[in-house]
């Protein structure tokens, strides 16, 4: 089922929509992130502050763990309304959800001011952030898939996973500089509140340009063959994306949710809880701490194009497992690194995982938008994506810092890595290669069993 649609588009047009899906997702991750730095720097005492401090970093993490149990529902209902009214009004409607729970949070009074209300506020601000989320990422990425071109697609929609480690680096940034500037107790007091106040600016800017943008061609397209078929059939109602995923695609979404345990455990270790760790286990100071995530998270800014480009050369699959066996057996030199307290040591520990982490999110997103049907592409990438993150990045820092406190070592969280790896290479393993498939030949009329050459001989089981 060829199409005119898979013909590139003019450069200009293109650059306009990876800049309007790159600074939607930068906006989203950074409130996201902004949250799990928060979480582990100030928010224990603000708004738990009768607990040890461990426990207190505990609860914490906690209601850190909640925005991701709110992903999947947020998958679902983005999902469902992107697949039947299209990416752009969906993705204008997360931004706005994100940014608005975000600057809430700078408003929100604090456990010494109205007691439990705070901590209870904070977690449902956490709800509608994770929620947001969850629609936010499937959205961003189909949007440049289904616009550009297909010979570089894992290149250009890597662009839009950027937005995550631009989100850390402008969120670590802008905590790192308060940090510096302010005392402990002037940051503790009213400085933490500015990096969550800032999202209404930012979310300003990415309305403006993010509604700039067109609907995606290869969905416009298959809206009116849907819209076609339908009138044919005398009005009989096209299956409900969820279940049209489940029916079709359940062995993808099972390959998307293993293919992300590696690749969402080892970034939140990495860049989360190595706050808690190199702070309390390590003897460094919170500004190191933040320095070094600071200047791996622009590193990692910088390698995820290189990483998408190359999966455009020699496929999907192996750069994916390049990065999943890679992280895994970083983990213990990454600990090692970090015990010795030394910044530089740091900087290398925290670099060197985010590259590996970088080759699994490169690709990840043409990866997971080639394995799903236009009518229930939406739906589909972002089951996998987020429904993973409930098991895997969710309670990643919960995780790691509960084996801190019950070893007093590194080795089991080392190992918790590892098993997550081990997870994510039998997955991809079991996925078949992607790259060659044409979005505008899987339809939900063709099926992805019987999608016509050369998408069929991709077709992942």
């Amino acid at each position: 089922m060829a199409s005119e649609t898979t013909a590139p588009p003019p450069p200009a047009s293109l650059k306009r929509i990876v800049a309007a899906s790159l600074i939607g997702t930068t906006i989203e991750w950074y409130d996201f992130f902004l949250y799990g730095s928060a979480a582990a720097l100030v928010f224990n005492t603000l708004f738990f502050p009768d607990s040890d401090p461990l426990v207190g970093t505990l609860l914490s993490f906690l209601t850190y763990a909640v925005g991701f149990a709110a992903r999947p529902l947020g998958a679902l209902v983005f999902g469902h309304y992107g697949d039947r009214l299209g990416r752009k009004k969906l993705l204008v409607l997360s931004l706005l959800l994100m940014g608005g729970a975000t600057f809430a949070i700078g408003l929100l009074p604090t456990h010494a001011t109205i007691g439990t209300a705070a901590p209870v506020l904070l977690t449902v601000l956490r709800l509608v952030q994770g929620f947001a989320l969850g629609g936010e990422w499937g959205g961003a990425v189909l949007l440049v898939s289904e616009h550009g071109d297909a010979r570089r697609r894992g290149f250009w929609a890597s662009w839009p996973q950027t937005g995550a480690p631009a989100g850390q680096l402008l969120a670590t940034g802008v905590l790192s500089l308060l940090t510096a500037l302010l005392s402990d107790a002037a940051f503790g007091s009213w400085g933490w509140r500015i990096p969550f106040l800032l999202s209404g600016v930012l979310v300003i800017v990415g309305l403006w340009i993010r509604l700039s943008v067109d609907e995606s061609p290869v969905f416009k397209q298959a809206l009116a063959q849907a819209e076609a078929r339908k009138a044919a059939r005398s009005g009989d109602a096209e299956k409900l994306p969820l279940v049209a995923v489940l029916r079709h695609h359940w062995r993808d979404v099972l390959v998307a949710m293993g293919a992300r345990m590696a690749e969402n455990i080892s970034y939140y270790v990495i860049t989360a809880f190595i706050l808690v760790y190199a702070t309390t286990s390590a003897g460094v100071s919170k500004q190191v701490a933040l320095n070094a995530v600071l200047i791996a998270s622009a590193v990692h800014f910088a390698v995820i194009p290189a990483w998408g480009a190359l999966s455009d050369r020699i496929g999907r699959r192996p750069v994916y497992l390049v990065g999943a066996v890679g992280v895994g057996l970083w983990m213990f030199p990454f600990f090692s690194l970090i015990d010795t307290g030394g910044f530089g040591n740091l900087i290398i520990a925290v670099t060197v995982g985010l590259v590996l982490h970088g080759a699994m999110y490169a690709p990840q997103a043409a990866f997971f938008s080639e394995m799903f049907a236009t009518r229930m592409r939406y739906s589909g990438a972002s089951i996998g994506a987020q429904f993973a993150s409930v098991a895997a990045g969710a309670p990643a820092p919960l995780i790691a810092t509960a084996l801190l406190s019950d070893y007093g070592s590194s080795t089991p969280i080392a190992l918790y890595v590892v098993a997550a790896s081990l997870l994510t290479v039998v997955a991809v393993a079991a996925a078949k290669e992607t790259r060659h498939r044409d979005l505008s030949d899987v339809t939900p009329a063709a099926g992805p069993d019987r999608a016509t050459a050369p998408a069929a001989d991709a077709r992942t089981p």
